[in-house]
C-alpha cells in the first residue's frame, strides 16, 4: 500500500515542478517585457522633454530607440551572462609549434 502511496505521488511532484518551471519561465518573460517597455518609455520621456526644449522633435523616436538598445543591452547582460556562467564552455589546449 506504501509503495502505491509514493508512485501515486511521484507523477503529482513532476507534474509540480514542471508548473513551477513554467512559471519561472514566464516571470523571466514578463521582466524582460517589462526592461523593454520601460526603456523605451524612459528614454523616449528624456528625449520628447530635450526635443520639447530645444524644437527638434525627431528627438523623440530616437530617444526610444536608445531606450530599446540600452534594454535589450542589459537584458543581454543579466540573462545571456547567466546562462554562460551556468553551462561552462570546454578549454581546448592548442598544441604550440
Amino acid at each position: 500500500m506504501s509503495s502505491n502511496g509514493t508512485s501515486a505521488s511521484r507523477p503529482g511532484a513532476k507534474r509540480k515542478t514542471a508548473a513551477q518551471g513554467r512559471a519561472q519561465g514566464l516571470d523571466v518573460g514578463w521582466t524582460v517585457f517589462g526592461y523593454l517597455i520601460s526603456g523605451m518609455l524612459a528614454y523616449g520621456l528624456i528625449g520628447w522633454l530635450i526635443g520639447r526644449a530645444v524644437h527638434v522633435e525627431l528627438l523623440f523616436p530616437i530617444g526610444m530607440l536608445a531606450g530599446l538598445a540600452i534594454s535589450i543591452g542589459y537584458i543581454i547582460y543579466r540573462y545571456g551572462v547567466q546562462g554562460a556562467t551556468e553551462h561552462p564552455t570546454t578549454v581546448h589546449k592548442h598544441k604550440g609549434g
